[in-house]
């Protein structure tokens, strides 16, 4: 593909797959809405994309580099979650945010093979689940978006996305991929639903966001393993097995309460 046709499908497929998560965390609830957000909505663009302008070699690594940084999705939404029991939404993302970078930061040093690395992301997940704050279960309140909402998220999410993407090169791959797991829409999702509903809401976000990563790093482990095999059958796999993962999550997080 040339860099016209890459642009094009940048600027196509990724407001589109964020304009309809946004939709339908609307139409189902904070925590559905935090769920579905663990699938790779702006990290899955990011890896094709440099699959296709760094080739399969760098995308692999990359790609295991962007599981690893579910480690630091994880320490996002712990920090969220107790920030807004205490403060408002502005602060929270801070808070979180911090969290975020300092685990990057130790993570560009630690290196592991991509299956040792899952079994570290899966623990660090199920710990972060326990640790959450205690489910609040809150009225549910019509949410009046302003027009304007769901445009900048699409705008938003694009950017990242071209800015990421033309950076990797100079960033290199462990670097890129590390950072493209940042939880743009999670921290969108949960700022909303702390304004207009409470820190509770907010925590139901990113206990949503912590089932939903499960199936973010089976995602990444199949196309760090066997990208450079076959791209279109990594693909094809990390889809497939996500979208299982994906489901057991839901019924887990049903069953235990915590969705």
């Amino acid at each position: 593909m040339n860099a016209t046709g890459a642009l094009a499908l940048k600027l196509v497929l990724t407001p589109v797959l964020i304009g309809a998560a946004s939709l339908a965390g609307r139409r189902w609830g904070a925590a559905i809405g935090g769920w579905l957000i663990g699938i790779p909505f702006t990290s899955a663009p990011i890896a094709l994309f440099l699959t296709l302008e760094a080739g399969p070699a760098f995308a692999a690594r990359a790609a295991a580099g962007i599981m690893a940084g579910g480690i630091s999705q994880a320490v996002f939404c712990l920090a969220y979650a107790w920030a807004a029991r205490r403060w408002d939404w502005p602060q929270a993302l801070v808070a979180a945010s911090l969290g975020f970078g300092v685990s990057t930061a130790v993570l560009v040093v630690v290196v592991l093979p991509p299956v040792s690395f899952l079994i570290v992301v899966l623990i660090t997940l199920v710990v972060a689940l326990f640790l959450m704050p205690a489910a609040v279960r809150a009225k549910a309140a019509a949410q009046d978006f302003p027009r304007w909402d769901l445009p900048a998220r699409m705008v938003v999410a694009t950017v990242f996305v071209l800015a990421l993407t033309a950076a990797a090169p100079l960033l290199g791959a462990r670097l890129a991929g590390l950072l493209a797991p940042f939880p743009l829409f999670g921290a969108v999702l949960a700022a909303f639903a702390q304004r207009m509903q409470g820190p509770g809401a907010a925590a139901g976000v990113m206990r949503g966001l912590l089932l939903g990563l499960f199936a973010f790093a089976t995602f990444f482990l199949v196309l760090a393993t066997q990208l450079e095999r076959d791209v279109a059958v990594a693909f094809v796999a990390a889809t497939a097995a996500a979208l299982v993962v994906q489901a057991m999550s839901l019924a887990t997080g049903r069953r235990l309460g915590l969705a």
